[in-house]
């Protein structure tokens, strides 16, 4: 009997990459076929190189026949453009107040400016990709947001609103084409107002109209933490009850309130899971999806209470 041959370190490394595309073989078959609304936040947006590799991974993605959404925002982008125009940014209750000076500068910055910008790079990074904007096809419909003041009283936010209406037909007809439908959180009165959406809110529509798989929600912080000065502690998966325990008893606490509870609503609407990652960490996105323990936060529905079962391929331990 021969003996075992004698392994280099080169070839070592390169058995450790086919034992990565192994690992990742059954998830790829799981997720080919499925949807995943990708929300792209204004933080991602604002590192260059983090962003190339986020749309490496959405062509990557899209290459092995998952059907990938983009919703994105762009905030600190409309914010600097307000300054260079001397318009002070103004927020009520976190939404940014809209009047029509701010208004054209979001549709200029985020509906047009960058979302083809995102729609161009991935294409040169080998995929397809199609902006849906108020240029092309819009496909976010919805009526302006009313908030209650402390008084009891409405909250003026200027052209500010919510999506009430999906244009599911256009999207699916896209990603069935494998293209990646682009899209920015904006949307359109049945008047013809056109109101400014938080992406969050935008993404989380999307999301429940098309019955996607997934939802990711890309972001600067690394998913829920148990101790948000470690970040060791974090929480890898979290059953919609064990996110409510954790905001009751103080463990997620304040800007990660609204976050957690608009992730809660989605699931309530049929999305099957929400991952919660740092956009900023190299290949978040396939490190999340495609292999066992995932990089970030995954909340799933109470019905998939068993976190050692849930729908892992054959030879994972647990499902992402």
């Amino acid at each position: 009997m021969s003996s075992s041959p004698v392994i280099s370190k080169v070839q070592q490394k390169a058995i450790q990459k086919a034992d990565t595309l192994i690992e990742a073989l059954g998830w790829i078959r799981k997720f080919r076929d499925t949807t995943t609304v990708i929300k792209l936040g204004g933080s991602v947006v604002e590192h260059p190189d983090s962003l190339r590799h986020l749309l490496l991974d959405i062509v990557f993605m899209s290459t092995l026949g998952m059907r990938v959404v983009i919703v994105h925002g762009g905030g600190k982008a409309i914010s600097r453009a307000m300054d260079q125009v001397g318009i002070e940014p103004r927020f009520v209750q976190g939404r940014r107040y809209t009047d029509q000076a701010t208004l054209d500068i979001v549709e200029k910055v985020l509906a047009t400016e960058l979302n083809h910008d995102l729609t161009a790079k991935i294409e040169e990074y080998g995929g397809r990709a199609m902006s849906l904007n108020f240029l092309s096809t819009n496909v976010l419909f919805g009526e302006k947001l009313t908030l209650e003041g402390p008084d009891g009283q409405p909250l003026d936010l200027g052209h500010v609103g919510e999506v009430t209406r999906v244009d599911r037909l256009t999207i699916d007809n896209l990603t069935y084409a494998g293209q990646v439908p682009v899209i920015p959180s904006m949307a359109i009165t049945a008047d013809g107002e056109k109101l400014n959406v938080n992406a969050d809110t935008a993404a989380t529509a999307v999301a429940a109209a098309i019955g996607a798989e997934k939802l990711v929600v890309l972001s600067d912080i690394p998913g829920v933490l148990r101790d948000v000065s470690d970040p060791e502690s974090l929480i890898h998966s979290l059953t919609a009850t064990d996110a409510r325990r954790l905001i009751n008893d103080g463990t997620i606490s304040s800007g990660m309130i609204p976050k957690i509870e608009g992730c809660l609503t989605t699931l309530e609407q049929g999305v099957k899971k929400i991952h919660i990652i740092d956009g900023r960490l190299r290949h978040s996105l396939l490190l999340e999806i495609y292999t066992t323990s995932g990089v970030g936060t995954e909340l799933v529905r109470d019905d998939a209470i068993n976190l050692s079962a849930r729908g892992a391929p054959a030879g994972a331990a647990a499902g992402r």
